[in-house]
């Protein structure tokens, strides 16, 4: 089964402004992020961006960038303008990694990518356990629950997604930033308009469940930090730094 791999990027993040191109051992995060997609070995990688700084820094550092509309409300809005313009053949899973986390394991990509094929999901998306309480309350992690229990042999449906949980259970689990498409499904999804849930929640993965397309959702390995602050930034440069020593 064919994978194309898209990161959708773009500057103007309203926590932290220009992340994208934030150098950590000398190398943009997303050029970090390209990379680890490189990495995972599925298929074509392509940064899909409105910004011609982001265009030029991926091909700057022997990525492949393609320029979409700066009118997209979603990452996934944005993945499939670039769907198009590429026009590849045969292509039948569409993974969508976020450009802001560049401690994503590469085994948890690949992972996801064999629980598509394996399955009839239409999306598949990675979440771990929540370890500390207080990251509940965290509005930055977003957790999803679902029907039953996550392990290494499950991929169950994702029941909901939200930013604060105020009543705690075991089928609770931190949401990490990667999704994988049936082509079909894609379509579908941004066939519809915004619904409230997702406009209200600022989760795009709610429009799905909005409009009964199932997510299932795969346990990961590890729980990388996303960047949304500039705490997240300076926390993930120390932990890659250290790493790289």
């Amino acid at each position: 089964m064919n994978t194309l791999v898209l990161i959708p990027c773009r500057l103007s993040a309203t926590r932290l402004p220009g992340k994208p191109l934030l150098k950590i051992n000398g190398l943009s995060m997303i050029s970090h992020v390209f990379n680890k997609a490189k990495d995972a070995n599925l298929g074509e990688v392509f940064v899909a961006t409105e910004d011609q700084e982001i265009f030029d820094e991926v091909k700057k550092n022997g990525g492949q960038a393609i320029m979409t509309s700066n009118e997209h409300k979603t990452g996934t809005d944005r993945i499939y303008e670039a769907i198009k313009k590429l026009d590849m053949k045969n292509i039948e899973l569409i993974m969508n990694l976020q450009g802001d986390e560049p401690l994503m394991d590469v085994e948890d990509i690949k992972n996801l990518n064999q629980r598509m094929i394996n399955s009839n999901s239409d999306i598949g998306t990675l979440a771990s356990k929540i370890t500390e309480k207080k990251r509940y309350q965290d509005t930055n992690i977003v957790k999803v629950t679902t029907e039953k229990s996550l392990d290494e042999s499950f991929f169950p449906s994702a029941v909901n997604f939200s930013r604060k949980i105020n009543q705690i259970n075991k089928n609770i689990y931190h949401h990490l930033g990667i999704y994988c498409y049936r082509l079909k499904a894609l379509e579908s999804f941004v066939s519809f308009e915004q619904s409230a849930n997702e406009i209200k929640e600022k989760l795009e993965q709610l429009r799905a469940l909005d409009n009964n397309i199932k997510i299932n959702v795969a346990l990961a390995k590890s729980a990388p930090i996303g960047v949304d602050t500039q705490e997240d930034f300076i926390a993930i440069k120390k932990i890659m730094e250290y790493k790289s020593k």
